[in-house]
């Protein structure tokens, strides 16, 4: 049972961890309705600041989201601006998805370039320690990431719900031209919310960088994790990414215990595909696309 309860308390841990990239991904989807293939490079870029900052300064890595949370909203906005907007009108919606994967790659070659294939290690301050809740034990970090993930899921519901600039957003997602007539400025909408995504894996990235190495192909396992997570919770929910997080992580615990850890992979895509067969639009999701950036 202790053995169990182990596995189960190891699988939220890393449900967190996943919820807390997953979450800026659906944001995007939800909004701009673009799938952004260079998400998990953002969370690269966000650790690799965090390894300079934390190296070089001295300083705590989770006090580095100080700096890497603007710096990656700017990332953010700026592709949003430069790259996506351009497209917006394009005869193939397709051609924004190719986008992004351009500079997924052209993001990994760069990092590449400047620091090389060599693995980064953030120096971590402690928080691999261990601590014993109960019968199991969990690394300090992963408890800080999996609170920081509700604090996230619940503070973008708040801003979404209760300012005046989250209703904007929830109406041009829902209407574009509707909002448009209402005087609200969907480009800087789209903008906003493209920042904001990114802003939110730079979060996650000053936590996650001091307990995984860094690496210019760090951001590919997790994306594609991601990827799943937005699809089975539902394409635009912040809430469904964050219970579909706790359910992948949950399964990937389970599957890689009981099955075997080169299969717990297997086991998270075979979900995925069984998912887009049953509940395309996840399990909890609508088929109406406004429904998800409802609070």
């Amino acid at each position: 049972m202790q053995t169990f309860l182990q596995i189960i308390a190891n699988g939220l841990m890393l449900g967190g961890l996943f919820a807390i990239v997953a979450v800026g991904l659906t944001l995007i989807f939800g909004i701009v309705k673009v799938v952004n293939f260079a998400h998990g490079e953002f969370l690269m870029v966000g650790m690799y600041l965090t390894y300079l900052l934390t190296s070089g300064l001295g300083v705590h890595p989770y006090a580095t989201a100080v700096a890497v949370i603007p710096i990656l909203f700017v990332l953010g906005a700026v592709t949003q601006r430069l790259l996506i907007q351009p497209l917006m009108h394009a005869r193939d919606e397709h051609i924004q998805i190719f986008a992004t994967v351009g500079l997924s790659t052209a993001l990994i070659n760069l990092a590449l370039l400047i620091f090389g294939a060599d693995i980064a290690n953030t120096p971590n301050y402690g928080v691999r320690s261990q601590i014993q809740i109960g019968s199991v034990r969990i690394l300090e970090g992963q408890l800080w990431i999996f609170l920081a993930a509700i604090l996230l899921v619940i503070g973008l519901q708040l801003f979404l719900a209760r300012t005046n600039t989250g209703r904007a957003i929830r109406a041009t997602a829902q209407n574009r031209a509707a909002a448009r007539l209402m005087g609200i400025n969907d480009r800087f909408i789209y903008v906003l919310t493209f920042g904001i995504g990114a802003a939110c894996v730079g979060f996650g990235s000053a936590l996650i960088a001091p307990l995984y190495p860094t690496s210019p192909t760090i951001g590919t396992y997790f994306v594609l994790i991601a990827f799943v997570i937005v699809v089975l919770g539902g394409l635009g929910s912040i809430p469904g990414a964050f219970f579909g997080a706790l359910i992948i992580g949950l399964v990937d615990a389970l599957s890689g215990f009981y099955i075997g850890s080169d299969l717990r992979e297997a086991v998270v895509f075979g979900i995925f595909l069984v998912i887009l067969i049953l509940k395309p639009s996840g399990l909890f999701g609508t088929r109406v696309s406004q429904a998800h950036v409802s609070p």
